[in-house]
């Protein structure tokens, strides 16, 4: 660097005011006490020093030429007033031809912004030290860390600025720092330096693409990760040992690495691949050029995992998931980053393991509000979101309503009126089915209840209610029906319960003995969706069911009136014709055309449901019904 200590091509810095006063040093290197710092009274000259004695003077000299540290004396305006040998030597240069040079540029002060404006304070007695670490080249070649140091001279206007060679000490602080940023096994970068190179590349991608002078050698602006799971690896842990396995996480490590040097996309130092933890790896692709390069990235290392490793003697084979992201950096965080990989690493997992899976922000946004109705669901039920709409159940015979079936609706705050399909699935997840299901036969009996008190001299209708296994395993559903009817008036025979096959099917012990109860009840056990399942006929004849509800799919078939399909109504036929052999009445569901309740009721079909005969409806709609002769076809 030439010039003066403003910088490159700046005029040197104006001698400002050089009295000292007391002042003490911060651990930040402020000066503090009467400094010059914002006092106007320091403007006044203050009294010049008095001279030193010759004698000291010459000792002082003495020990500074003769010093083993380089040192510089420096005026205000950062030039060189003298120089020692040792200093002569560092830079290669005779110690007179330094009188007069910018001290800067010797020890590389204008580096950067922040040590640059440091130095510049202490030249103007804004700070009272400088204390910074540089990178030196020395005369003979080789490289060298420096300390150095820059302070007032005391009863003097000039500084001193020393540099003392702290090689050894950076050189131990540099072999720590591996131990502590690497993974012992795998000898790759550990969880803590990938995200502290992550968080870097996010903060740099602030600035353009292209560098200051617009020659398109700035990168790309985007940003990509690969995020990989071993499939199967456990299993090599619990049966072949931790040796066996850490040999196979470096085996994998390397090949990892081998992946990312081969990338022809690869900028700089290559990609970084890290192990974050476990047999979980990432690879993070800094100036990205888009999904493709990701996608090519992917497939190698998938290809690459999935070639047999043979360690000690064993062959062995695994496989990995991995989830791929790539983005624009700008307005990417690191947690954002992170949670979308995580993500879709997973679904990798869930889609059957052994592939890579890209981001989708569309599954990203159903992952994110199912999470919301997750959290949010139990306290729903207690604040009263919940509704029961009702759809009536009509004997295809003569058209007469002889029941519903209670659908429950959650009035969300945020995503408005949900379908059971939206939300009853994660409460039999989550466990809150238990406390839903409860409510829904308590809201569905008081309800039916009602109606019968209101039209005493009308048909009774049945109310159907669907129950969930979990409900028959996590609750005393025969103690809650017996209470909730007894509650409500409703007598057990206006009440169906609804299962499905699966639910029902094969079932022993516990579900069994509830169902049992519930049928000597006197309640009614309807199986839900019947013929999705794979059930046991001779296991139907001894279960407690009174009602078979045909699968929609069935009903569907018979949509084609032009063309039917003449298996769909041998099926539908057959079943219904097992059901009244077994003493079962069967409802069909779905129905949605007069062409299919016609051709149903000619199979012999006992109940239809549907929309060609309503839709759910409010209760007082129900109510109108059973005043109107409860018909609706």
């Amino acid at each position: 660097m030439s010039g003066t200590p403003e910088g490159p091509g700046h005029t040197a810095v104006a001698q400002p005011c050089t009295a000292l006063h007391a002042t003490t040093e911060r651990e930040d290197g402020a000066a503090t006490g009467r400094g010059h710092g914002g006092h106007t009274a320091c403007c006044q000259p203050p009294p010049r020093p008095g001279p030193a004695p010759a004698a000291e003077l010459r000792d002082v000299h003495a020990a500074f030429n003769a010093a083993q540290l380089p040192m510089a004396v420096v005026d205000t305006d950062g030039l060189v007033v003298s120089a020692n040998d040792g200093l002569a030597a560092l830079v290669g240069a005779d110690a007179a031809s330094l009188r007069h040079r910018a001290a800067a540029d010797l020890v590389d002060l204008a580096a950067d912004n922040r040590t640059w404006h440091a130095y510049r304070e202490v030249l103007r007695g804004h700070r009272s030290r400088l204390r910074c670490t540089r990178r030196l080249k020395h005369p003979d070649g080789r490289s060298l860390w420096a300390e150095v140091t820059v302070a007032p001279v005391p009863r003097s206007r000039h500084l001193l600025l020393s540099v003392a060679d702290v090689s050894d000490r950076r050189e131990l602080q540099d072999r720590l720092r591996h131990l502590q940023m690497h993974d012992p096994v795998t000898r790759l970068p550990n969880r803590t330096l990938f995200f502290e190179r992550l968080t870097s590349a996010l903060e740099n991608s602030s600035y353009d693409s292209y560098d200051a002078y617009g020659d398109g050698d700035g990168g790309t602006g985007r940003i990509g990760l690969c995020y990989l799971d071993l499939d199967g690896f456990k299993a090599v842990n619990d049966t072949l040992g931790h040796r066996i396995g850490d040999q196979l996480l470096a085996a994998v490590a390397a090949r990892l690495s081998e992946c990312a040097e081969g990338d022809g996309y690869a900028r700089g130092g290559g990609h970084l691949v890290a192990r974050l933890g476990g047999d979980e790896f990432a690879i993070l692709v800094e100036d990205s050029t888009g999904t493709e390069q990701l996608a090519d990235l992917a497939g190698a290392v998938l290809a690459a995992v999935q070639r047999p490793f043979d360690l000690a003697g064993q062959r062995l084979s695994v496989s990995a998931s991995i989830g791929v992201v790539e983005r624009l950096a700008a307005g990417t965080t690191v947690n954002g980053l992170m949670q979308a990989a995580e993500t879709t690493q997973y679904w990798a997992k869930a889609d059957g393991k052994a592939r890579w899976t890209l981001f989708d922000p569309e599954r990203n946004a159903h992952r994110m509000t199912r999470q919301a109705l997750s959290s949010t669901l139990r306290p729903a039920v207690d604040r009263g979101e919940f509704t029961l709409e009702y759809q009536p159940l009509v004997g295809m015979a003569d058209g007469t309503v002889s029941g519903v079936e209670a659908l429950v609706r959650w009035n969300h705050p945020r995503f408005g009126s949900l379908a059971p399909n939206r939300f009853i699935g994660i409460a039999e997840e989550d466990g809150s089915i238990v406390q839903l299901g409860r409510w829904v036969l308590r809201t569905a009996c008081r309800q039916a209840g009602r109606w019968r008190a209101d039209h005493p001299d009308a048909p009774p209708l049945f109310v159907s209610v669907n129950v969930a296994v979990r409900q028959v395993w996590d609750s005393d559903l025969v103690a809650d029906v017996a209470e909730i009817l007894d509650e409500t008036g409703l007598a057990p025979g206006l009440l169906q319960l609804e299962l499905t096959e699966s639910a029902v099917m094969g079932s022993a012990g516990r579900p069994l003995q509830a169902l049992q109860a519930l049928s000597e009840m006197g309640v009614r056990i309807a199986i839900d969706d019947f013929g999705t399942g794979y059930s046991n006929l001779a296991y139907l004849s001894r279960l407690p069911v009174s009602v078979l509800k045909l699968d929609g799919s069935f009903v569907r078939g018979f949509q084609d009136e032009a063309h039917p399909n003449p298996a769909d109504e041998v099926i539908v036929e057959a079943m219904v014709d097992l059901a009244h052999r077994l003493g079962l009445t069967v409802t069909a569901e779905c129905v949605e055309t007069a062409g299919q309740a016609d051709r149903l009721r000619r199979i012999g079909c006992d109940t239809g449901q549907g929309w060609w005969y309503s839709r759910a409806v409010v209760p007082e709609r129900i109510a109108e019904m059973i005043r109107g002769g409860a018909r609706v076809a």
